[in-house]
């Protein structure tokens, strides 16, 4: 389904609905925008200033004899002890860090009623953040959920981490087959588990139609060594709102009907379910303190992030 009233300017290359290569590089160039001391993307998104990076971790990297000045509280008690001098550990500082995105693209994912499928808006987030996550010399690697398969890119330092999951995104978009998911979210879940290297920062973008609570157990244990991030992507049609007034055939992973746009009850309904659906995530996120954001497929996304409100949806 197509509006063409209002309807905002799409990305560059872009049609909406298809992904390559060139509209998902020009990210490149937009990542400067979020590079310290500017603003992290996180806290256009809140449209509230947040924390402009988090604070790296601390290394282990040697042992020596204590020295007049040094900070008691690094003093290495069991070399001390072994070779009655005392002495001190000493730490770098962390410069490296693993970015792991968890990229949905099922088939709830393929859909869109004004400028973008859901699963181009979230594409082009994923671009952005692996190209900024390299700018800011972290590796970058993502694991791309197609609703009947996954698709691996382990952490990847410099450009080729990007490129490597942009290649991958690409690939898996072309070939999500528009039928009903035969793999569920949980798989991609564990599969994250396994790949991501403890002290990773994680960001899952998905509209989390395929999220269940028994998922909260994975989800938990994820958080206790990784920073996890939640993007929900969304469309204005889920809610009802359209300028559209006839009938038309919609369709998601679990059924295919005619809906009657026209019809208050129709849009009622739809609301109804969004907002279910929406309180379901935002519980799920609270109760595991994983900050939660919103992206809409009817924007684009340098708009989106260029707005200084808070974002509801």
């Amino acid at each position: 389904m197509t509006e063409t009233s209002m309807t905002p300017v799409l990305p560059s290359h872009s049609d909406g609905v298809n992904l390559c290569l060139a509209e998902l590089l020009q990210y490149k160039n937009q990542s400067v925008r979020w590079l310290p001391p500017a603003q992290s993307v996180w806290s256009q998104l809140n449209g509230q200033h947040m924390s402009r990076k988090k604070g790296r971790g601390m290394n282990f990297s040697e042992v020596r004899p204590y020295q007049a000045g040094d900070d008691i509280r690094t003093i290495d008690w069991r070399v001390t002890a072994r070779t009655g001098k005392t002495h001190t550990k000493l730490f770098t500082e962390e410069r490296e860090q693993p970015v792991m995105l968890l990229i949905d693209l099922s088939t709830s994912m393929k859909f869109g009623s004004q400028l973008l499928l859901k699963s181009v808006q979230a594409a082009h987030f994923a671009s952005l953040l692996s190209w900024l996550a390299v700018s800011e010399h972290d590796r970058i690697g993502a694991i791309i959920y197609t609703g009947n398969k996954l698709v691996e890119c382990k952490p990847t330092a410099r450009r080729q981490g990007p490129l490597q999951v942009i290649n991958a995104l690409i690939d898996a978009h072309q070939d999500s087959p528009e039928a009903q998911d035969s793999l569920a979210f949980s798989a991609a879940l564990k599969h994250l588990h396994h790949l991501c290297p403890k002290g990773s920062e994680i960001v899952i973008i998905s509209d989390f139609y395929q999220l269940k609570e028994t998922d909260k157990q994975r989800l938990s244990q994820l958080r206790q060594h990784n920073r996890i991030q939640f993007v929900r992507v969304h469309d204005p049609l889920e809610q009802g709102q359209t300028s559209f007034n006839g009938t038309e055939h919609v369709s998601d992973s679990n059924q295919s009907t005619w809906l009657d746009f026209s019809a208050k009850k129709t849009r009622e309904k739809l609301n109804m379910q969004y907002v279910s659906h929406q309180q379901f995530v935002h519980d799920m996120t609270l109760s595991l303190a994983i900050p939660l954001h919103q992206i809409s497929a009817a924007l684009p996304l340098m708009q989106q992030l260029g707005k200084q409100e808070k974002r509801h949806g």
